[in-house]
């Protein structure tokens, strides 16, 4: 096996009161992202972990990050499990924080985290079976180099991240000479038809943007602790907001900064797949039961209508095929 490679998962308990109690007590602005669906739980969490264990045995730690809320039923003891509360790495001056990326910037403070590691966010899968070299090859994190453009959708902040990430990358780096540095990186029989999107987007003389495929991210723990030497202010300004907003920036800038620079090995942009979901999740519930995918992200949405329904279903449809508990179970 390469170096070794850990996992770190965020998650929040929105039910927690005290919790909440915290969070109320802050102010917000309409730039702010505090919608519920940030927050609530369709309790797929022991799915993950029952989905780490039988396909990525060979992980070597899981950090599981959270404010300070415990399922009942996680195995604390568990060798492989590092519980990690906000104040044992985010910097006092942040925090208390209810936003996202003010703490997946700050993850290379976790103690004795390993160089190579994977984020997972709480709504990412593993459906079948991984080796490491499915994250990481010769060293270097795998990821899909494509060109994307950006379409404001006037929801969320989500648009303006995506912007704020490629506006360091253009800063730094011009598209032309990285592309020419690697072309074999960008033009890549793995990528199928994805490149068209390249080959449609070469012509712009800066990066319209590097497409985010939103599954589980190989990240260099050195990239981001270079992106805090380059970016100071941005990411000072990232981690200080309360809730996030649209002038953070997020790890999808670390992927970013690490194919610009040629530091990454292709793979399969078929190798994961992102689902929104709804309250009609025929075809989602077949891919989880049929494991269709190595990687599945069922990022919650606000066309969801009836909630419970949606959760009953999808818990139902891991059960299927994660009936067992894990070592991570009591």
């Amino acid at each position: 096996m390469e170096n070794k490679i850990d996992f770190v998962i965020t998650w929040v308990d929105g039910t927690d009161k005290k919790w909440q109690e915290e969070k109320s007590k802050y102010s917000l602005e309409k730039s702010n992202d505090n919608r519920n669906i940030r927050y609530r739980d369709f309790d797929l969490l022991k799915y993950w972990f029952r989905g780490i264990e039988k396909n990525a045995p060979w992980v070597n730690k899981i950090y599981f990050v959270t404010y300070g809320h415990i399922p009942k039923w996680l195995n604390t003891k568990n060798q492989k499990l590092e519980i990690i509360k906000h104040e044992d790495f985010i910097p006092a001056k942040y925090l208390p924080t209810f936003s996202s990326t003010a703490i997946e910037m700050n993850l290379h403070r976790i103690n004795n985290l390993s160089e190579n590691f994977v984020y997972f966010n709480d709504d990412m899968f593993l459906l079948k079976t991984t080796k490491p070299d499915d994250f990481f090859h010769k060293n270097l994190p795998c990821d899909t180099a494509v060109l994307s453009a950006i379409v404001p959708s006037g929801k969320d902040s989500f648009e303006h991240r995506l912007v704020n990430n490629i506006n360091i990358v253009n800063k730094y780096y011009n598209m032309h000479e990285v592309i020419k540095k690697n072309p074999f990186k960008w033009f890549n029989i793995k990528y199928g038809k994805e490149q068209i999107r390249t080959l449609l987007l070469i012509g712009f003389n800066n990066f319209p943007a590097i497409k985010y495929f939103h599954i589980p991210a190989s990240l260099k723990k050195s990239f981001l602790e270079e992106l805090w030497k380059m970016e100071p202010d941005v990411l000072e300004n990232t981690s200080i907001q309360k809730f996030r907003n649209i002038t953070s920036v997020n790890p999808w800038v670390v992927q970013n900064l690490q194919i610009a620079t040629g530091n990454f090995f292709p793979r399969k942009s078929n190798f994961g797949k992102f689902y929104s979901l709804s309250d009609n999740n025929k075809k989602i519930i077949d891919v989880i039961k049929n494991k269709k995918y190595k990687v599945v992200c069922l990022n919650d949405s606000s066309n969801i209508k009836n909630f419970e329904k949606v959760k009953k279903e999808l818990n139902q449809a891991f059960e299927v095929i994660y009936s067992e508990k894990s070592s991570f179970e009591l």
